[in-house]
């Protein structure tokens, strides 16, 4: 795949992110890491959809990860290993680097192929390789909380790059769990009614004929929620109250017990905000109300 038309991140980026951001780049360069960009710097580049963030996303293997938080540390950068089973991160003041080697989830491992089909581009003037869109698209599909969905960015990646994407692999990526990506590509005909063509006839006439055999055989997993894979927090209710196994579990999905417990622990808790006083017929709060309230 050749790169496609970068779209200009630096203008949204102040003196000190540009500083910080190329002396990571540039440090990994010099410690010979193999690193791939990801997040809103890929996807600017693929889409042009432009947002700012205060984090660069680099994508390394598990096996280099120790390497690249030592030659940043070296350098200068506060790290820590947020997440042992999929990130890291590095600090300069407010901008920090997510170091990513898979995800919360325990899908979308960073692997060979990540490097086989990554994308030569240029960051803030530095030579890098971008994510292959397929594992983008791979990665981000599982994002369904309630906080933060990536649906719109897949619909973009498709929009932009659908004629290119090696969809044979985007299949393999997805195996056994490729409803997923068929309700992605559903979403994409509905926000995208008049390019529909983006997503081969075949590939989406293959994922409806496997959804309609499967709708008359019986699932072979008794009691399992793999909801969880989408969203760490909305389906807790069912694996703690309503006896539903943990579709992240080993040896059905990629996490071990102690990996979900710590990767739960760090939900954030949403603060309820608090709510407006009664209005009274004459327009005036109901400071009544308000007592009773309490």
């Amino acid at each position: 795949m050749h790169r496609l038309s970068p779209a200009d991140v630096g203008h949204l980026l102040d003196q000190e992110a540009r500083r910080v951001y190329v002396k990571a780049l540039e440090v990994l360069g010099r410690a010979d890491v193999d690193f791939l960009i990801g997040g809103a710097q890929a996807l600017a580049q693929y889409t042009g959809v432009v947002r700012d963030t205060k984090d660069l996303d680099v994508f390394v293997r598990r096996d280099e990860c120790e390497a690249a938080l030592a030659a940043l540390g070296e350098a200068g950068f506060a790290t820590e290993r947020t997440f042992p089973h999929w990130l890291a991160k590095a600090y300069s003041g407010e901008r920090f680097i997510d170091l990513i080697f898979g995800a919360g989830n325990g899908v979308a491992v960073v692997d060979d192929l990540w490097f086989t089909h990554a994308v030569p581009a240029s960051l803030l003037g530095v030579p890098v390789r971008l994510c292959p869109p397929e594992e983008m698209i791979w990665s981000k599909a599982f994002i369904m909380e309630r906080e933060r969905y990536d649906g719109a960015d897949i619909a973009h990646l498709i929009l932009a790059c659908g004629a290119r994407l090696d969809w044979r692999r985007l299949l393999g990526r997805f195996g056994r769990r490729w409803r997923v990506l068929l309700s992605h590509l559903i979403l994409f005909g509905f926000v995208y009614p008049c390019e529909r063509a983006a997503i081969p006839e075949a590939v989406m006439s293959h994922l409806l004929r496997r959804l309609e055999r499967d709708r008359f055989w019986p699932s072979e997993d008794a009691r399992v929620c793999d909801g969880t894979l989408l969203s760490r927090q909305q389906y807790l209710n069912d694996v703690r109250e309503h006896g539903y196994a943990d579709g992240r579990l080993a040896p059905r999905g990629e996490l071990t017990s102690a990996e979900i417990a710590h990767w739960t622990s760090a939900i954030p808790e949403v603060a309820v905000p608090e709510l407006p006083p009664p209005v009274h017929r004459n327009g005036r709060p109901d400071s009544g109300a308000r007592r009773r309230r309490r």
